[in-house]
Protein backbone atom coordinates (compact mmCIF):
# COMPACT_ATOMS: atom_id res chain seq x y z
CA UNK A 1 0.00 0.00 0.00
CA UNK A 2 2.76 2.45 0.95
CA UNK A 3 4.90 3.69 -1.92
CA UNK A 4 7.61 5.14 0.31
CA UNK A 5 8.71 5.48 3.93
CA UNK A 6 8.03 9.20 3.66
CA UNK A 7 4.40 8.61 2.75
CA UNK A 8 3.98 6.26 5.72
CA UNK A 9 5.42 8.84 8.11
CA UNK A 10 3.31 11.58 6.58
CA UNK A 11 0.14 9.56 7.05
CA UNK A 12 1.13 8.62 10.59
CA UNK A 13 1.90 12.20 11.58
CA UNK A 14 -0.95 14.03 9.91
CA UNK A 15 -3.38 11.59 8.40
CA UNK A 16 -4.90 9.36 11.05
CA UNK A 17 -7.59 11.99 11.59
CA UNK A 18 -8.51 11.38 7.96
CA UNK A 19 -9.61 7.87 8.85
CA UNK A 20 -12.65 9.31 10.58
CA UNK A 21 -13.60 11.20 7.44
CA UNK A 22 -13.02 8.07 5.38
CA UNK A 23 -15.32 6.00 7.59
CA UNK A 24 -17.95 8.75 7.47
CA UNK A 25 -17.72 8.89 3.69
CA UNK A 26 -18.07 5.12 3.41
CA UNK A 27 -21.09 5.24 5.68
CA UNK A 28 -22.65 7.90 3.50
CA UNK A 29 -22.59 5.65 0.45
CA UNK A 30 -25.17 3.28 1.87
CA UNK A 31 -26.14 4.07 5.43
CA UNK A 32 -29.53 5.59 6.15
CA UNK A 33 -28.08 7.90 8.81
CA UNK A 34 -24.64 9.39 7.99
CA UNK A 35 -22.03 9.61 10.72
CA UNK A 36 -21.40 13.03 12.22
CA UNK A 37 -17.92 14.48 11.63
CA UNK A 38 -16.20 13.92 14.96
CA UNK A 39 -13.67 16.14 16.68
CA UNK A 40 -10.32 14.93 17.91
CA UNK A 41 -11.29 15.32 21.58
CA UNK A 42 -12.60 11.98 22.78
CA UNK A 43 -13.39 13.46 26.18
CA UNK A 44 -13.81 17.07 27.26
CA UNK A 45 -11.24 18.44 29.68
CA UNK A 46 -13.73 20.19 31.99
CA UNK A 47 -17.52 20.05 32.34
CA UNK A 48 -18.91 22.13 29.45
CA UNK A 49 -21.16 25.12 30.03
CA UNK A 50 -21.75 25.86 26.35
CA UNK A 51 -22.24 23.81 23.19
CA UNK A 52 -21.85 26.52 20.58
CA UNK A 53 -20.77 30.12 19.98
CA UNK A 54 -22.37 33.06 18.17
CA UNK A 55 -19.61 35.62 17.60
CA UNK A 56 -20.91 39.09 16.72
CA UNK A 57 -17.92 40.92 15.28
CA UNK A 58 -18.14 44.69 14.77
CA UNK A 59 -15.55 45.37 12.08
CA UNK A 60 -13.69 48.67 12.44
CA UNK A 61 -13.65 49.04 16.20
CA UNK A 62 -16.75 50.55 17.89
CA UNK A 63 -16.18 53.36 20.38
CA UNK A 64 -16.61 52.32 23.97
CA UNK A 65 -17.17 55.96 24.97
CA UNK A 66 -20.41 56.13 22.96
CA UNK A 67 -21.69 52.70 24.01
CA UNK A 68 -20.69 50.93 27.26
CA UNK A 69 -17.91 52.83 29.08
CA UNK A 70 -18.98 56.37 30.10
CA UNK A 71 -16.29 58.82 31.14
CA UNK A 72 -17.74 62.07 32.57
CA UNK A 73 -14.20 63.38 33.04
CA UNK A 74 -13.77 63.60 29.28
CA UNK A 75 -16.78 65.93 28.95
CA UNK A 76 -15.40 68.21 31.65
CA UNK A 77 -12.03 68.47 29.88
CA UNK A 78 -13.35 68.44 26.30
CA UNK A 79 -10.88 70.25 24.02
CA UNK A 80 -8.01 70.34 26.52
CA UNK A 81 -4.67 68.54 26.00
CA UNK A 82 -4.47 64.90 27.02
CA UNK A 83 -2.14 64.42 30.02
CA UNK A 84 1.32 63.78 28.60
CA UNK A 85 2.03 61.38 31.44
CA UNK A 86 -0.44 58.98 29.88
CA UNK A 87 0.41 59.31 26.21
CA UNK A 88 4.13 60.11 25.93
CA UNK A 89 5.82 57.44 23.84
CA UNK A 90 2.58 55.50 23.33
CA UNK A 91 1.52 54.02 20.00
CA UNK A 92 -1.41 55.63 18.23
CA UNK A 93 -2.43 54.65 14.72
CA UNK A 94 -3.21 57.92 12.93
CA UNK A 95 -2.42 60.48 15.62
CA UNK A 96 1.34 59.93 15.83
CA UNK A 97 2.92 63.37 16.19
CA UNK A 98 -0.45 65.17 16.23
CA UNK A 99 -1.76 67.24 19.15
CA UNK A 100 -3.62 64.93 21.51
CA UNK A 101 -6.83 66.70 22.54
CA UNK A 102 -9.47 65.27 24.86
CA UNK A 103 -12.82 64.38 23.26
CA UNK A 104 -16.05 63.96 25.21
CA UNK A 105 -19.36 62.59 23.98
CA UNK A 106 -22.88 63.85 23.39
CA UNK A 107 -24.35 60.52 24.51
CA UNK A 108 -26.32 60.16 27.74
CA UNK A 109 -25.88 57.09 29.92
CA UNK A 110 -28.36 55.41 32.24
CA UNK A 111 -27.99 52.62 34.79
CA UNK A 112 -29.79 49.52 33.59
CA UNK A 113 -30.76 46.16 35.01
CA UNK A 114 -30.34 44.85 38.53
CA UNK A 115 -26.62 45.63 38.53
CA UNK A 116 -27.07 49.19 37.29
CA UNK A 117 -24.82 48.75 34.24
CA UNK A 118 -24.40 52.10 32.49
CA UNK A 119 -25.45 52.02 28.83
CA UNK A 120 -25.63 54.73 26.17
CA UNK A 121 -28.85 56.18 24.82
CA UNK A 122 -27.73 54.91 21.40
CA UNK A 123 -28.67 51.41 22.59
CA UNK A 124 -32.24 51.62 23.95
CA UNK A 125 -33.02 47.95 23.22
CA UNK A 126 -29.80 46.67 24.76
CA UNK A 127 -30.63 48.67 27.89
CA UNK A 128 -33.57 46.30 28.43
CA UNK A 129 -31.52 43.09 28.33
CA UNK A 130 -28.50 44.02 30.46
CA UNK A 131 -29.43 41.40 33.04
CA UNK A 132 -28.51 38.76 30.44
CA UNK A 133 -24.91 39.79 29.83
CA UNK A 134 -21.57 40.89 31.24
CA UNK A 135 -19.89 44.01 29.91
CA UNK A 136 -16.10 43.64 29.76
CA UNK A 137 -14.63 47.14 30.03
CA UNK A 138 -11.03 45.95 30.28
CA UNK A 139 -10.32 44.29 26.94
CA UNK A 140 -6.80 44.55 25.50
CA UNK A 141 -5.17 43.50 22.23
CA UNK A 142 -1.71 43.53 20.66
CA UNK A 143 -2.71 45.03 17.30
CA UNK A 144 -3.23 48.71 16.54
CA UNK A 145 -4.30 48.53 12.89
CA UNK A 146 -7.35 46.91 11.36
CA UNK A 147 -6.18 43.89 9.40
CA UNK A 148 -3.73 42.66 12.07
CA UNK A 149 -6.40 43.45 14.70
CA UNK A 150 -9.12 41.44 12.99
CA UNK A 151 -6.69 38.61 12.24
CA UNK A 152 -5.58 38.58 15.89
CA UNK A 153 -9.14 38.50 17.24
CA UNK A 154 -10.11 35.70 14.86
CA UNK A 155 -6.99 33.52 15.00
CA UNK A 156 -4.89 34.58 18.00
CA UNK A 157 -2.11 35.84 15.70
CA UNK A 158 -1.54 39.11 13.86
CA UNK A 159 -0.05 37.38 10.80
CA UNK A 160 -2.33 35.46 8.42
CA UNK A 161 -2.23 31.72 8.02
CA UNK A 162 -3.39 30.40 11.40
CA UNK A 163 -6.74 28.62 11.98
CA UNK A 164 -9.68 30.78 13.02
CA UNK A 165 -11.61 30.20 16.26
CA UNK A 166 -14.40 28.35 14.52
CA UNK A 167 -11.93 26.06 12.76
CA UNK A 168 -10.35 25.14 16.12
CA UNK A 169 -13.79 24.30 17.54
CA UNK A 170 -14.72 22.24 14.48
CA UNK A 171 -11.41 20.38 14.80
CA UNK A 172 -11.77 19.81 18.52
CA UNK A 173 -15.49 19.19 18.94
CA UNK A 174 -16.77 18.24 15.50
CA UNK A 175 -20.32 18.85 14.36
CA UNK A 176 -23.76 18.39 15.88
CA UNK A 177 -25.47 18.34 12.48
CA UNK A 178 -24.54 16.07 9.56
CA UNK A 179 -26.27 18.39 7.07
CA UNK A 180 -24.61 21.72 7.91
CA UNK A 181 -20.97 22.72 8.40
CA UNK A 182 -19.74 23.12 11.96
CA UNK A 183 -18.53 26.68 11.17
CA UNK A 184 -20.64 29.19 9.24
CA UNK A 185 -20.13 32.88 8.44
CA UNK A 186 -22.53 35.74 7.60
CA UNK A 187 -21.63 39.28 6.49
CA UNK A 188 -23.45 42.62 6.72
CA UNK A 189 -22.71 46.33 6.66
CA UNK A 190 -20.77 48.55 4.33
CA UNK A 191 -17.14 47.65 3.69
CA UNK A 192 -15.85 51.22 3.34
CA UNK A 193 -12.19 50.91 4.36
CA UNK A 194 -12.78 47.57 6.07
CA UNK A 195 -12.83 44.70 3.62
CA UNK A 196 -13.73 41.37 5.21
CA UNK A 197 -11.34 38.77 3.84
CA UNK A 198 -12.14 35.06 3.49
CA UNK A 199 -8.90 34.23 5.30
CA UNK A 200 -10.52 35.52 8.50
CA UNK A 201 -12.44 32.23 8.62
CA UNK A 202 -9.66 30.02 7.30
CA UNK A 203 -8.74 26.58 8.62
CA UNK A 204 -5.05 27.53 8.31
CA UNK A 205 -2.91 24.43 8.72
CA UNK A 206 -5.85 22.35 9.96
CA UNK A 207 -7.59 20.11 7.40
CA UNK A 208 -9.77 22.31 5.20
CA UNK A 209 -12.95 20.49 6.28
CA UNK A 210 -12.77 22.82 9.31
CA UNK A 211 -12.80 26.15 7.45
CA UNK A 212 -15.81 28.43 7.69
CA UNK A 213 -18.53 28.33 5.04
CA UNK A 214 -20.01 31.69 4.10
CA UNK A 215 -23.79 31.89 3.94
CA UNK A 216 -24.42 34.59 1.35
CA UNK A 217 -27.41 36.84 0.96
CA UNK A 218 -29.05 37.91 -1.27
CA UNK A 219 -28.59 35.44 -4.11
CA UNK A 220 -27.40 31.85 -3.94
CA UNK A 221 -26.75 31.21 -0.21
CA UNK A 222 -23.76 28.92 -0.84
CA UNK A 223 -21.95 28.78 -4.16
CA UNK A 224 -22.21 25.64 -6.31
CA UNK A 225 -24.87 23.85 -4.25
CA UNK A 226 -27.49 23.94 -7.00
CA UNK A 227 -27.40 21.24 -9.66
CA UNK A 228 -26.12 22.43 -13.04
CA UNK A 229 -28.63 22.73 -15.86
CA UNK A 230 -29.69 19.31 -17.10
CA UNK A 231 -28.62 17.45 -13.95
CA UNK A 232 -31.06 16.08 -11.40
CA UNK A 233 -30.35 14.76 -7.89
CA UNK A 234 -30.16 11.14 -9.04
CA UNK A 235 -27.52 11.95 -11.62
CA UNK A 236 -25.56 14.08 -9.14
CA UNK A 237 -25.65 11.26 -6.58
CA UNK A 238 -24.32 8.80 -9.17
CA UNK A 239 -21.47 11.14 -10.13
CA UNK A 240 -20.57 11.78 -6.48
CA UNK A 241 -20.47 8.03 -5.78
CA UNK A 242 -18.08 7.49 -8.68
CA UNK A 243 -15.86 10.39 -7.62
CA UNK A 244 -15.90 9.16 -4.02
CA UNK A 245 -14.69 5.72 -5.07
CA UNK A 246 -11.77 7.25 -6.97
CA UNK A 247 -10.91 9.55 -4.05
CA UNK A 248 -11.10 6.71 -1.53
CA UNK A 249 -8.77 4.60 -3.65
CA UNK A 250 -6.27 7.43 -3.83
CA UNK A 251 -6.61 8.13 -0.09
CA UNK A 252 -5.80 4.52 0.75
CA UNK A 253 -2.75 4.73 -1.50
CA UNK A 254 -1.15 7.98 -0.38
CA UNK A 255 -2.86 8.84 2.90
CA UNK A 256 -3.30 12.55 2.15
CA UNK A 257 -5.87 13.92 4.68
CA UNK A 258 -6.94 16.57 2.18
CA UNK A 259 -8.41 13.80 0.02
CA UNK A 260 -10.54 12.72 2.97
CA UNK A 261 -11.56 16.35 3.39
CA UNK A 262 -12.63 16.46 -0.25
CA UNK A 263 -14.76 13.33 0.20
CA UNK A 264 -16.45 14.82 3.26
CA UNK A 265 -17.01 18.20 1.60
CA UNK A 266 -18.63 16.67 -1.49
CA UNK A 267 -21.01 14.74 0.73
CA UNK A 268 -21.73 17.76 2.90
CA UNK A 269 -22.50 19.84 -0.19
CA UNK A 270 -24.95 17.17 -1.36
CA UNK A 271 -26.80 17.19 1.96
CA UNK A 272 -26.75 21.00 2.07
CA UNK A 273 -28.84 21.06 -1.11
CA UNK A 274 -31.75 20.27 1.18
CA UNK A 275 -30.67 21.78 4.50
CA UNK A 276 -29.66 25.26 3.28
CA UNK A 277 -32.92 26.17 1.48
CA UNK A 278 -34.86 25.06 4.57
CA UNK A 279 -32.52 27.07 6.82
CA UNK A 280 -32.82 30.30 4.83
CA UNK A 281 -36.58 30.09 4.28
CA UNK A 282 -37.98 32.46 6.90
CA UNK A 283 -41.59 32.21 5.70
CA UNK A 284 -42.62 30.07 8.66
CA UNK A 285 -41.25 32.51 11.24
CA UNK A 286 -44.15 34.28 12.99
CA UNK A 287 -44.69 38.01 12.82
CA UNK A 288 -43.68 38.32 16.47
CA UNK A 289 -40.16 37.12 15.67
CA UNK A 290 -39.64 39.72 12.98
CA UNK A 291 -40.89 42.35 15.40
CA UNK A 292 -38.40 41.07 17.97
CA UNK A 293 -35.39 41.50 15.66
CA UNK A 294 -36.60 44.75 14.10
CA UNK A 295 -37.80 45.97 10.70
CA UNK A 296 -34.59 44.99 8.89
CA UNK A 297 -35.07 41.32 9.78
CA UNK A 298 -37.12 40.84 6.61
CA UNK A 299 -34.31 42.26 4.46
CA UNK A 300 -31.78 39.59 3.42
CA UNK A 301 -28.17 40.51 4.08
CA UNK A 302 -28.84 42.93 6.94
CA UNK A 303 -27.41 42.44 10.41
CA UNK A 304 -30.93 41.88 11.75
CA UNK A 305 -31.65 39.14 9.20
CA UNK A 306 -28.29 37.56 9.96
CA UNK A 307 -29.03 37.54 13.69
CA UNK A 308 -32.27 35.68 12.99
CA UNK A 309 -30.36 33.23 10.80
CA UNK A 310 -27.81 32.84 13.62
CA UNK A 311 -30.57 31.69 15.95
CA UNK A 312 -31.76 29.21 13.32
CA UNK A 313 -28.20 27.92 12.89
CA UNK A 314 -27.85 27.55 16.67
CA UNK A 315 -31.09 25.56 16.76
CA UNK A 316 -29.65 23.22 14.15
CA UNK A 317 -26.46 22.56 16.07
CA UNK A 318 -23.92 24.61 14.11
CA UNK A 319 -20.91 24.84 16.40
CA UNK A 320 -19.52 28.30 15.59
CA UNK A 321 -21.62 31.04 13.97
CA UNK A 322 -19.65 34.12 12.94
CA UNK A 323 -21.40 37.39 12.08
CA UNK A 324 -19.31 40.23 10.64
CA UNK A 325 -20.87 43.68 10.62
CA UNK A 326 -18.76 46.37 8.95
CA UNK A 327 -18.90 50.14 9.29
CA UNK A 328 -17.38 50.99 12.70
CA UNK A 329 -14.16 52.71 11.57
CA UNK A 330 -15.01 56.22 12.76
CA UNK A 331 -12.01 58.49 12.16
CA UNK A 332 -14.40 61.35 11.43
CA UNK A 333 -18.10 62.09 11.72
CA UNK A 334 -18.31 59.75 14.69
CA UNK A 335 -21.49 61.26 16.10
CA UNK A 336 -23.61 60.60 13.02
CA UNK A 337 -21.95 57.31 12.14
CA UNK A 338 -22.28 55.87 15.64
CA UNK A 339 -25.99 56.72 15.59
CA UNK A 340 -26.31 54.93 12.26
CA UNK A 341 -24.43 51.75 13.20
CA UNK A 342 -25.90 51.44 16.68
CA UNK A 343 -29.38 51.64 15.18
CA UNK A 344 -28.52 48.73 12.87
CA UNK A 345 -27.29 46.42 15.63
CA UNK A 346 -29.12 47.48 18.81
CA UNK A 347 -32.50 45.80 18.38
CA UNK A 348 -31.15 42.72 16.54
CA UNK A 349 -28.62 42.01 19.33
CA UNK A 350 -31.26 42.40 22.02
CA UNK A 351 -33.73 40.37 19.98
CA UNK A 352 -31.21 37.57 19.52
CA UNK A 353 -30.62 37.31 23.27
CA UNK A 354 -34.34 37.29 23.99
CA UNK A 355 -35.05 34.75 21.27
CA UNK A 356 -32.32 32.40 22.43
CA UNK A 357 -33.53 32.67 26.01
CA UNK A 358 -37.20 32.01 25.25
CA UNK A 359 -36.18 28.85 23.37
CA UNK A 360 -33.91 27.60 26.14
CA UNK A 361 -30.84 28.06 23.97
CA UNK A 362 -29.09 30.91 25.78
CA UNK A 363 -27.94 28.70 28.64
CA UNK A 364 -25.72 26.65 26.32
CA UNK A 365 -25.03 29.21 23.57
CA UNK A 366 -22.21 31.66 24.20
CA UNK A 367 -22.79 35.04 22.51
CA UNK A 368 -19.78 37.38 22.16
CA UNK A 369 -19.93 40.98 20.88
CA UNK A 370 -16.69 42.81 20.14
CA UNK A 371 -14.58 44.75 17.65
CA UNK A 372 -10.91 44.27 16.92
CA UNK A 373 -10.10 47.17 19.29
CA UNK A 374 -11.72 50.33 20.63
CA UNK A 375 -11.27 54.08 20.10
CA UNK A 376 -9.16 56.72 21.80
CA UNK A 377 -10.34 59.37 24.27
CA UNK A 378 -8.44 61.85 22.07
CA UNK A 379 -10.03 63.56 19.10
CA UNK A 380 -9.04 62.92 15.52
CA UNK A 381 -9.65 66.17 13.69
CA UNK A 382 -10.97 69.31 15.32
CA UNK A 383 -12.59 68.42 18.66
CA UNK A 384 -14.69 71.60 18.49
CA UNK A 385 -16.14 70.82 15.05
CA UNK A 386 -18.99 68.44 14.29
CA UNK A 387 -16.77 66.23 12.13
CA UNK A 388 -14.41 64.89 14.76
CA UNK A 389 -13.57 61.21 15.10
CA UNK A 390 -11.58 58.84 17.29
CA UNK A 391 -8.45 56.86 16.49
CA UNK A 392 -7.68 53.18 17.16
CA UNK A 393 -7.18 52.14 20.79
CA UNK A 394 -5.52 48.80 21.60
CA UNK A 395 -4.84 49.39 25.30
CA UNK A 396 -8.44 49.40 26.52
CA UNK A 397 -11.78 48.66 24.86
CA UNK A 398 -15.16 47.12 25.62
CA UNK A 399 -16.82 43.83 24.64
CA UNK A 400 -19.76 41.92 26.06
CA UNK A 401 -20.59 38.25 26.57
CA UNK A 402 -23.85 36.45 27.31
CA UNK A 403 -25.08 32.93 27.93
CA UNK A 404 -23.00 29.77 27.80
CA UNK A 405 -22.21 29.72 31.52
CA UNK A 406 -20.90 33.29 31.69
CA UNK A 407 -22.05 35.74 34.35
CA UNK A 408 -25.19 37.72 33.68
CA UNK A 409 -25.97 41.29 34.72
CA UNK A 410 -22.43 42.35 35.56
CA UNK A 411 -19.49 44.55 34.64
CA UNK A 412 -16.00 43.10 34.52
CA UNK A 413 -12.92 45.29 34.72
CA UNK A 414 -12.48 49.04 34.56
CA UNK A 415 -10.47 51.75 32.86
CA UNK A 416 -9.02 54.96 34.27
CA UNK A 417 -10.97 58.24 34.30
CA UNK A 418 -9.82 58.95 30.73
CA UNK A 419 -10.63 55.46 29.45
CA UNK A 420 -7.04 55.17 28.28
CA UNK A 421 -5.60 52.39 30.45
CA UNK A 422 -7.10 49.34 32.14
CA UNK A 423 -6.88 49.71 35.93
CA UNK A 424 -8.79 46.62 37.04
CA UNK A 425 -9.05 43.00 35.84
CA UNK A 426 -7.56 43.18 32.31
CA UNK A 427 -8.82 40.67 29.75
CA UNK A 428 -6.48 40.10 26.82
CA UNK A 429 -7.75 38.64 23.55
CA UNK A 430 -5.88 35.42 24.41
CA UNK A 431 -7.72 35.37 27.76
CA UNK A 432 -11.07 35.74 26.02
CA UNK A 433 -10.19 32.83 23.73
CA UNK A 434 -9.04 30.69 26.66
CA UNK A 435 -12.22 31.42 28.63
CA UNK A 436 -14.42 30.74 25.60
CA UNK A 437 -12.76 27.35 25.11
CA UNK A 438 -13.10 26.61 28.84
CA UNK A 439 -16.85 27.27 28.64
CA UNK A 440 -17.01 24.69 25.85
CA UNK A 441 -15.22 22.12 27.99
CA UNK A 442 -11.76 22.59 26.48
CA UNK A 443 -8.45 23.32 28.19
CA UNK A 444 -6.86 25.79 25.78
CA UNK A 445 -3.41 24.36 26.58
CA UNK A 446 -4.46 20.90 25.40
CA UNK A 447 -6.24 21.61 22.11
CA UNK A 448 -3.18 21.55 19.86
CA UNK A 449 -2.11 20.63 16.34
CA UNK A 450 1.42 19.79 15.26
CA UNK A 451 2.58 21.80 12.26
CA UNK A 452 6.13 22.41 11.08
CA UNK A 453 7.55 20.53 14.08
CA UNK A 454 5.71 22.60 16.66
CA UNK A 455 2.51 22.14 18.64
CA UNK A 456 0.20 25.08 17.90
CA UNK A 457 -2.92 26.27 19.71
CA UNK A 458 -5.44 29.12 19.43
CA UNK A 459 -3.88 31.01 22.35
CA UNK A 460 -0.30 30.48 21.10
CA UNK A 461 1.99 30.70 24.18
CA UNK A 462 -0.29 32.95 26.25
CA UNK A 463 -3.82 33.20 27.57
CA UNK A 464 -5.50 32.33 30.84
CA UNK A 465 -9.04 31.50 31.85
CA UNK A 466 -10.77 34.46 33.57
CA UNK A 467 -12.87 32.94 36.41
CA UNK A 468 -14.48 36.33 37.10
CA UNK A 469 -16.35 36.07 33.79
CA UNK A 470 -17.91 32.71 34.57
CA UNK A 471 -21.11 32.13 36.50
Amino acid sequence: MWTSRRQFLQFGAFGFGALGFLQAARALSGAATPALPRGVLKELHVPPRAKRVIFLFMGGGPSQFETFDPKPRLNKLWGKPMPESLTKGERVAQLQGAPLVILGTHQKFAKCGRAGVEVSDLLPHMRKVMDELTVIRSMQTDAINHDPGVTFMQTGHQLPGRPAMGAWLSYGLGSENESLPAYMVLLSGQGQDQNVKARYWTSGFLPTIHQGVQLRSPGEPVFYLDNPAGMDSTMRRRILDSVRELNQSRLETVGDPEIATRIAQYEMAYRMQTSVPELTDLAKEPKSIFELYGPDARKPGTFAANCLLARRLAERGVRFIQLYHRGWDHHDGIQGRMIQECKKVDQPCAGLLRDLKQRGLLKDTLVIWTGEFGRTPMAQGDAKSENYGRDHQMRAFTSWVAGGGFKAGAVHGATDEFGYNVVDSPVHVHDLHATMLHALGIDHLRLTYKFQAREHRLTDVAGKVVPGLLA
